[in-house]
């Protein structure tokens, strides 16, 4: 399977009047088509940071980005390809209807044709949230801004989504079922999508990919592929199989003791 994105020996630090703070440490990895990766790691370790620079808002002070082995220009991520970035608010203005809210996007592109409203308008419908798209944000669950959220992402058909913990604000039971409900809808789109998470059982649940990256500095030191024998949209089955059990293990044991962490191949 062929990368979608691609990173080499990207490092970063952060600058300040008092000195440097070395945010992540000669990171390389490769993003398929169509995966759905996920990136744990201990609290403050540069998950946010890596994402920023996949996203072309910072830019990696040494090391280079690629996007279908072409050559991203430093800082030019957002001009390559079409980046969809869901962050842990939904951030919906409460002025504007969801169907506003979904719309703004393309608004803000010029891309408010025709063809892309009957897109917003399936989206709406495969997302159960038709029948709410002239509702405000405050009349919706927390789960349905989400996926209002997500639509509004997926209008700009982008190649790329990048999740920096989008299901952090909800409570535990309305995030477990959202989160696999939002991840099956990216996979039926055959959306490529990097999710970063602090919550180990989410990373397993979803992704069909883990990588562990150490204290910061963050390196990766460890990645591990997940293979279920469940389905994936019934986040209890799932954490229910002796696989998740053992990815889960294997996950915790490298978080808590980085000096035994196996480096990637």
């Amino acid at each position: 399977m062929s990368a979608l994105l691609s990173l080499r020996d990207v490092s970063y630090a952060y600058h300040n009047l008092k000195g440097e703070t070395p945010a992540l440490s000669h990171i390389s990895f490769d993003v398929p088509q169509g995966e759905f990766l996920a990136i744990v790691g201990p609290s403050g370790c540069g998950k946010s940071t890596l994402l920023s620079i996949i996203a072309g808002l910072l830019i990696p002070e040494t090391g280079d980005l690629f996007y279908k082995d072409q050559p991203i220009a430093r800082g030019n991520a957002g001009n390559i390809m079409k980046i969809g970035y869901m962050l842990q608010r939904d951030h919906l203005f409460e002025w504007r209807t969801i169907y506003q809210n979904v719309i703004l996007g393309l608004e803000l592109n010029r891309a408010l044709t025709q063809e892309n409203r009957d897109h917003v308008t399936q989206l709406l419908k495969d997302y159960d949230l038709y029948a709410f798209r002239d509702k405000k944000p405050s009349e919706l669950s927390g789960g349905m801004r989400q996926r209002a959220a997500l639509i509004r992402t997926m209008a700009i058909h982008p190649d790329l989504l990048l999740l920096d913990e989008p299901f952090s604000a909800l409570d535990s039971q309305t995030r477990l079922n959202v989160s696999a409900d939002i991840a099956h809808l990216i996979r039926s789109t055959g959306k490529t999508a990097v999710l970063i998470t602090h919550d180990l059982s989410e990373a397993i649940t979803l992704a069909d990919r883990v990588l562990v990256l150490s204290r910061r500095p963050a390196s990766v030191i460890c990645e591990m592929p997940v293979r279920l024998n469940a389905d994936r949209q019934d986040p209890m089955a799932v954490r229910n199989t002796a696989e998740y059990r053992l990815c889960f293990n294997h996950l915790w044991e490298v978080l808590t003791n980085e000096q035994t962490a196996v480096q990637p191949a």
